[in-house]
């Protein structure tokens, strides 16, 4: 009967630790399950998250490339030549500056190209301060491509960029001397303010508080003070200033010399200035989301083209890199996380793809005529 009863015992045990067994798989896959299908929704969002688009500007056109595959996926046309092109620190809307006609890209006598240019007659528009006809700021949905507004600003617009806070849009324009400030609530230009002569390519500070102008026309960058709607000083920093750049802590200051051949690093605390040799005529320059590097496009002139980008260690201001690219490098840019480098080649047509850790072309896209401004999504 003890026999019985301990069989009976050990049946009955067995039962229920083959019960909780199966209840606890049952939980375990259960629960696996939805933490699979979170991890792929996850997943999945990050992956949309990362989804990356190059925009370059060029002649009559936009052309929009997956930085994934670094193959074209869309051509945007314009009227007129795309200056330079810009995406919003939101990452929604697509900025570009476009002189009507069919003059090409850069100034009346564009330093920074090396060449004379000759603008067409405009499509619409009023007549600039140098009876010039005025340019376009242009916005575009960066989700689907469409255009938002059209904005007139002035002569010969350069370079666009935003505020960190979205408040603003600013518009050099080059034969004007000076910069449009637009309100992204309205797309209505604001105020105009004065800078140096000619212009051009400029950052913005991350506090959204002041805007750093490179003055082609002369020796200096013009610091705007976006708070006061007005130029605060002037720095000077070499012999035609192409473009800037500023550190994310808003310390230091870069500007491309193109007639010096050299990348003047500014400490924005004492305004010294340092000059670092780069290659010949450089354009446009790029530094890195943590500070680190600053990248110049060495450009050159149509007859003796430049084929190189000019990497920097901003701390211990020596280029630790000359990497081959295309003709004319001019417009870059450096992927969100830093691990790719971006670069227009104007007399080649192409997109150079550098690997930021080894320095090494990893591809060339071909793209459209002259391209000039770059910016990535």
């Amino acid at each position: 009967m003890k026999k019985f009863m301990m069989v009976s015992l050990l049946f009955l045990v067995s039962i229920f630790i083959a019960a909780c067994g199966t209840s606890s798989d049952n939980q375990t896959k259960g629960t696996t399950t939805e933490s699979e299908k979170s991890s792929q929704s996850e997943k999945d969002k990050s992956e949309k998250e990362k989804t990356a688009f190059i925009y370059t500007a060029e002649q009559g056109a936009i052309t929009k490339l997956d930085a994934t595959s670094n193959k074209i996926i869309k051509t945007i046309e314009v009227e007129g030549s795309v200056h330079n092109v810009q995406i919003s620190p939101d990452g929604k809307t697509l900025g570009a500056t476009v002189v009507p006609g069919t003059g090409g890209h850069g100034e009346q006598t564009c330093s920074e190209c090396n060449h004379e240019e000759e603008h067409g007659e405009g499509h619409g528009g009023d007549e600039g301060e140098h009876g010039q006809t005025n340019g376009f700021a242009l916005f575009y949905d960066a989700e689907t491509d469409q255009l938002i507004k059209n904005v007139e600003v002035g002569s010969h617009p350069a370079h666009i960029a935003f505020t960190e806070n979205m408040k603003y849009a600013l518009v050099t324009n080059n034969e004007d001397n000076n910069v449009s400030v637009i309100d992204l609530s309205s797309y209505k230009v604001i105020q105009s303010i004065s800078t140096g002569k000619g212009p051009h390519g400029f950052r913005i500070t991350a506090d959204s508080q002041s805007a750093y102008i490179a003055n082609m026309g002369e020796d200096t960058v013009s610091v705007i003070d976006l708070v006061g709607m007005k130029e605060s000083e002037k720095i000077v920093v070499g012999n035609t200033p192409v473009t800037t750049g500023v550190t994310p802590n808003g310390k230091t200051l870069v500007a491309t010399l193109n007639a010096e051949n050299s990348l003047a690093i500014i400490d924005l605390t004492t305004d010294k200035v340092e000059k670092v040799p780069v290659g010949e005529g450089p354009a446009q320059g790029y530094i890195q989301s943590d500070g680190k590097y600053a990248f110049v496009a060495n450009q050159g002139t149509p007859d003796k083209p430049s084929a190189s980008v000019s990497k920097i260690d901003l701390k211990t201001k020596k280029v630790v890199a000359t990497i081959k690219v295309g003709k004319g490098a001019h417009g870059i840019v450096t992927s969100n996380d830093n691990q790719f480098v971006y670069v227009t080649n104007m007399y080649d047509n192409t997109v150079s793809v550098i690997k930021n850790d080894d320095n090494t072309v990893i591809a060339t896209v071909k793209v459209g005529m002259e391209p000039n401004g770059i910016s990535i999504k």
